[in-house]
């Protein structure tokens, strides 16, 4: 039986140093892909950093297949916005995101193989302005609801794939509420919540993961058929 190995990281806060990374790579070396989930870099959700943030170099040298931006990664004003990403090794990607103008200015899904599975990939993040704020004046950038919108990705995707995998920075509460209500995900990689789930829990079909914050954990999993087994590896 054809099966794939993941990686996933979440919540790192700026605090992926060489220590965690030393531990990240030899997990990184074992398996098809490695997902980050948001609020990787160190900047703050306003804050615009004075030069590349040091993670994306890191996740660069292990091999990070794709991000879906947190609410650190985001900024109102498009010059932020894209300081924050510069240098991104890898995809990032998130499919509620959009500019006033309606562009998506990041892709929100990918297709993936390893192994001879065919994977979706799709990425949702926490709304941090919509057109029911006042803020929306003064922001280049409008949040779609992320339940809706993954709707629409999984019913892009479900067909083409033989797994399919949800990047989400929504929160557990959320991620419960996505599993439940949207048929077809096979596995939410998740964060904003700090959550420590050291296995997987099942929701229906899908599997949620999610590993706390601030580097302190990461998971490793092995997807076979629909089961998913592995759980979180301590990283200090």
């Amino acid at each position: 039986m054809a099966s794939v190995s993941l990686l996933h990281s979440n919540d790192l806060h700026g605090s992926l140093d060489d220590g965690r990374e030393s531990t990240l790579a030899a997990l990184r070396a074992e398996v098809d892909f490695y997902f980050d989930t948001g609020d990787a870099i160190r900047s703050g959700n306003l804050a615009v950093p004075f030069g590349q943030e040091p993670v994306w170099e890191r996740f660069g040298r292990l091999g990070l297949t794709a991000h879906v931006i947190g609410n650190r990664e985001t900024h109102l004003v498009e010059a932020g916005f894209k300081a924050k990403l510069a240098g991104a090794p890898a995809p990032v990607l998130c499919a509620n995101l959009r500019l006033k103008s309606g562009e998506r200015p990041l892709a929100g899904t990918l297709r993936l193989e390893a192994n001879g599975v065919r994977v979706g990939v799709f990425a949702v993040s926490v709304p941090m302005v919509t057109e029911r704020m006042a803020v929306k004046v003064a922001s280049a950038y409008i949040w779609d609801q992320p339940i809706p919108v993954s709707r629409e990705c999984v019913a892009q995707l479900r067909d083409e794939v033989d797994l399919l995998i949800g990047l989400t920075h929504i929160g557990h509460r959320v991620d419960l509420e996505l599993a439940e209500r949207v048929p077809g995900i096979d596995i939410l990689l998740t964060g904003h919540s700090h959550t420590i789930l050291e296995q997987p829990l099942r929701v229906g079909s899908t599997w949620i993961c999610q590993g706390g914050s601030h580097g302190r954990f990461a998971g490793v999993y092995r997807w076979t058929d629909g089961r998913l087994e592995g759980g979180l590896r301590r990283l200090t």
